[in-house]
Parts: C-alpha cells; sequence; structure tokens
C-alpha cells in the first residue's frame, strides 16, 4: 500500500464483501507480520464470507484503506474472527471504531456474548481489555509462523449489553 500521512483524521466505515478481498487481502499483508501465521488466505477468507451471519466492516482514512473486521454470528454468539489495522493507523481510534462497530452490531442483534482470539503478546490486547473483552481460555502453540516457531492464542469474550 501506499505511503500515507500518519496523522489520523476521520474514521469512515462501510460494510464490505467478497469484492473488497483485494482490500483485506493488502491489510492483512501490512498488518501481520508473517512470522506468527496469524494471516487468512484470500480463498480462506472468501469461504468464510459465504457463510451465514458473516460480516465485514472496512475502515478508511482520507479514503485510504486502514483496517477491517470480520466478524461471525451463530445463535445468540459471535466471534471476531479478524481483525487488522494497518500499521500506520495503529493507535489513531482505527482500531477502537473498528470494535466499538463490532460491538454495537452484536448489540442490536440477538448477540449476547463476542468472542475473539488473539497470539499470546499481541499489543492488541490493551485495546481489547479498555473495551470489556476479559481472557476466558489458552490455547498453547496455536499459531505456526513460518519458520515452524508455535505460538499461543489467548481467548477473551465479552457480554453485550451488561
Amino acid at each position: 500500500m501506499a505511503t500515507r500521512q500518519a496523522a489520523t483524521r476521520t474514521v469512515t466505515l462501510r460494510t464490505g464483501d467478497a469484492r473488497d478481498l483485494a482490500i483485506v487481502d493488502a491489510l492483512m499483508t501490512e498488518a501481520f507480520d508473517p512470522r506468527y501465521g496469524e494471516a487468512w488466505t484470500r480463498s480462506q477468507c472468501l469461504g468464510v464470507l459465504a457463510l451465514t451471519g458473516v460480516h465485514l466492516t472496512l475502515a478508511f482514512v482520507d479514503d485510504f484503506p486502514a483496517g477491517f473486521t470480520m466478524t461471525r454470528s451463530v445463535a445468540d454468539e459471535a466471534e471476531l474472527l479478524l481483525i487488522a489495522v494497518a500499521p500506520d493507523y495503529r493507535r489513531r481510534g482505527v482500531g477502537t471504531a473498528l470494535i466499538r462497530a463490532a460491538i454495537a452490531e452484536c448489540s442490536v442483534g440477538a448477540i449476547t456474548k463476542l468472542h475473539l482470539e488473539v497470539r499470546a503478546g499481541n499489543d492488541a490486547v490493551k485495546m481489547y481489555a479498555t473495551h470489556g473483552f476479559a481472557k476466558v481460555g489458552e490455547r498453547r502453540a496455536y499459531y505456526r509462523g513460518k519458520t515452524g516457531v508455535a505460538y499461543d492464542a489467548h481467548t477473551y469474550s465479552k457480554d453485550i449489553n451488561s
């Protein structure tokens, strides 16, 4: 992606779909360090987007793609499957806007709990805690990076409307 001015202005969110996979791919390439093995392939994203209850939200700053979330709801629970924020836009409100939108989307539906999974040690954990997520579990050696090194995953959950 092109180099952007680091100062964040207004974050604009919009619903996305399979036609936005090039944006999603570019953001994952930029946002996810390959040594951790967290990014999904285009075919994985396409397959998940075809499922019932999946929602893609894209974030833009001054027309530049700045981040996205992909959530899936089943019955009364939802999972934040993916969240990515381009490095130029971290700690500038993009992640917060995306998390708030995911929570708001859940609160207008019949969702009572929102779950997510994150690599142990990921800086985003602080943001999740700020938004009321609490650690509920751990998966040892869940992520496997390009070099074969394994990383633990931690699961978090948030009660909606509480």
